[in-house]
C-alpha cells in the first residue's frame, strides 16, 4: 500500500515536471498563469530528485523513471544549480586595485586570459547612486563604483540603468561625467544609448563601452512607452594569428527588459501577514502579469535581431527575470549561458532582501567557448552584482 501511494506520487510528480517545462515555453501574452506553473520547475525538479533517492532503496527498477526524467531533464537542473567545480576552482585569480580606502578587490580570470580572449563585464549601475534616497556621504559609493568600473581589465562592459551627466552639475562637477572616466579616462570606446535626459541635461540608459573599436552600433525599442531596451555594438577585434590581416568582428547585445515595479516592502508585508496580502496582492499580481506580458514580447524582438547577426554573438544585461520563465528559456534555446556552463551554485545576482535570484545573465552563441563566468558579490553598490564572463571563439 505504501509503495503503491509513493509510486503514484512519482507518477504525479514527473508529470508536474514536464508540465513546468512546458510552461517555459509558452508567452505570458498567450496564457499568463504559465509563468506560475514554469517558477514551479526547480520545486518539480528537488523533488524528483528525492524520489529518485527513494526508489534506488527500495526498488532500483521503479528508480529508473525519475533518474531517467532528470537526465532528460538536466539543462533545466543546470539552469538553476550549474555544478562545475573544476571551473570554480582554477578560473578565478585575484587581482588587487586600490580603490577609496583601500579595501575592494578586482577579481578576474588573469590565469586564463590570452590575447584572443574576450572579457565582459555587465551591471546593472542604479544610476550610480546619484539619487538623494540612494546617495551617501560626499558620495563615496558613487565615486568607488565608478573607478573600480573603469579600472576593470574587462574589454568590453555592459551597464544597465546607466547615468551620465555630460556637463556636470553638482559641486564636484566631474563625479558624474562618466561617459569620460569609462570611455576614453580608460581607453574605451563608447556607445551610450539615451532614453531619457532630465532637466539640468542629466542622461538615462544603456551604455557599451569597448577596448575594441565599434565599427557599426544601433538600438533596438520596445515601444513608445517603455523606456526599457537593447542596444547592440559590432566590435572589431585584432586580427587572429591565422594570419589574415582583417579584424575579427563580434557583435554585443546588451538589454535590460521590464521590470515588474514591485517593491520589496510589498512583497514582504504580502507574505507577513493575511491584512498585507488582501492590501497588496490584487497590485502586486497586476504588476507581475504586466511585466511578464512586456517580457516575452520584448526577448522576442532581440531574438529577431541576434537571428540576423553574421557576427558571433554576445549578450548580456538585465532580464528581471529567473532561469525558469519564457524570456531565459528563448535564449537557452538559441545561445549558451555563460553561468550555466561553467558555474557552481546559484549565482544569485539580485542584491536585495528577496535571495537567490539570477536575473542578470550573459549568454553567447555557439561559436564561442565560454572559459569563466563570476559574480562580482563583493560590489554592493548597486541592487545587483556585476557579472563577469571569459569567452574565447573557438
Amino acid at each position: 500500500m505504501r509503495r503503491s501511494f509513493a509510486f503514484k506520487i512519482t507518477l504525479l510528480t514527473l508529470g508536474w515536471l514536464l508540465l513546468a517545462i512546458a510552461c517555459e515555453q509558452v508567452p505570458a501574452s498567450a496564457f499568463w498563469p504559465v509563468v506560475f506553473g514554469a517558477l514551479t520547475t526547480p520545486i518539480a525538479l528537488a523533488l524528483t530528485a528525492l524520489l529518485a533517492l527513494y526508489w534506488l532503496r527500495r526498488n532500483w527498477r521503479v528508480a529508473v523513471l525519475p533518474i531517467l526524467a532528470l537526465g532528460l531533464t538536466w539543462p533545466h537542473v543546470q539552469r538553476g544549480l550549474p555544478l562545475h567545480p573544476t571551473h570554480l576552482a582554477d578560473a578565478v585569480q585575484a587581482r588587487q586595485v586600490q580603490l577609496t580606502g583601500g579595501k575592494t578587490l578586482h577579481t578576474s580570470f588573469l590565469t586564463r586570459r590570452s590575447a584572443g580572449n574576450v572579457l565582459l563585464l555587465s551591471s546593472n549601475v542604479r544610476i550610480f547612486n546619484v539619487y538623494s534616497q540612494l546617495r551617501d556621504a560626499n558620495n563615496a559609493s558613487s565615486k568607488d563604483f565608478i573607478r573600480w568600473l573603469a579600472q576593470s581589465p574587462a574589454d568590453v562592459l555592459c551597464l544597465q540603468e546607466y547615468y551620465n551627466e555630460p556637463h556636470g552639475s553638482r559641486d564636484d562637477k566631474n563625479i558624474f561625467q562618466t561617459d569620460d572616466q569609462l570611455g576614453r579616462g580608460s581607453g574605451r570606446h563608447s556607445f551610450v544609448s539615451v532614453t531619457l535626459t532630465n532637466g539640468i541635461g542629466a542622461e538615462f540608459g544603456l551604455a557599451i563601452f569597448s577596448r575594441f573599436p565599434i565599427v557599426r552600433r544601433g538600438t533596438i525599442p520596445f515601444g513608445r512607452l517603455s523606456q526599457n531596451h537593447a542596444m547592440w555594438a559590432d566590435l572589431a577585434r585584432p586580427a587572429n594569428r591565422t594570419g589574415r590581416n582583417r579584424p575579427d568582428t563580434i557583435r554585443v547585445f546588451n538589454l535590460h527588459l521590464q521590470s515588474m515595479s514591485m517593491a520589496e516592502t510589498d512583497i514582504v508585508a504580502a507574505t507577513e501577514s493575511r491584512t498585507g496580502l488582501r492590501q497588496k496582492a490584487p497590485n502586486l499580481l497586476r504588476r507581475f502579469r504586466n511585466g511578464a506580458k512586456a517580457r516575452g514580447a520584448q526577448i522576442d524582438t532581440v531574438l529577431a535581431h541576434v537571428a540576423r547577426s553574421p557576427y558571433p554573438v554576445l549578450l548580456a544585461g538585465d532580464l528581471n527575470d529567473l532561469p525558469y520563465s519564457y524570456p531565459y528559456d528563448q535564449l537557452a534555446d538559441h545561445l549558451q549561458n555563460a553561468w550555466a556552463t561553467v558555474g557552481t551554485g546559484i549565482g544569485a545576482t539580485y542584491n536585495g532582501k528577496l535571495p537567490g535570484l539570477r536575473i542578470d545573465q550573459q549568454f553567447a552563441s555557439p561559436q564561442w567557448e565560454v572559459l569563466g563566468c563570476r559574480v562580482h558579490r563583493e560590489i554592493t553598490w548597486s541592487d545587483h552584482f556585476p557579472v563577469e564572463g571569459l569567452y574565447q571563439l573557438r
